[in-house]
């Protein structure tokens, strides 16, 4: 097992589920670094790429499967173990976006950088990664 981690944020998650590059960093790093995503990433992945799907022509059963074989791999942390961080993380977020505090706060109960392709997590005291760099990190 690792000593690295990472916690993805959902737009991660569905970048695994919708392309081919995000989800092999994943499966091709997983005996280097541990993935983790909060639960409510998870619900909000479920809640919209039925319509993501949709839009390209996907067929939504097969590819919601990849999101369930991805749990397996990016493991859902339970509220318990990132609600001690919340007010910390909202402190740090909610002026730009107050829904992504989970994810901030997994991050720092675990004590590792956030996988986003969301700017509101820069400069929220945690070291933030987006897919075009994450492939350095993963390697380190």
């Amino acid at each position: 097992m690792s000593d690295r981690a990472i916690v993805l944020d959902a737009n991660i998650l569905i970048r695994a589920v919708l392309g081919k590059r995000v989800r092999e960093l994943i499966v091709d790093n997983t005996e280097r670094v541990q993935f983790f995503s909060p639960d409510v990433a998870y619900a909000d992945a479920r809640k919209y790429l039925p319509a993501l799907l949709e839009k390209r022509g996907v067929n939504s059963a097969s590819a919601m499967k990849v999101l369930d074989a991805l749990e397996s791999i990016v493991l859902p942390l339970e509220l318990g173990v990132y609600l001690g961080f919340k007010t910390q993380a909202l402190e740090r977020i909610a002026l730009r976006d107050a829904d992504d505090w989970p994810v901030l706060a997994c991050a720092m109960a675990i004590g590792c950088p956030v996988w986003t392709e969301d700017a509101d997590f820069f400069g929220a005291g945690v070291a933030t990664w987006t897919s075009d760099r994450v492939a350095l990190y993963l390697a380190g």
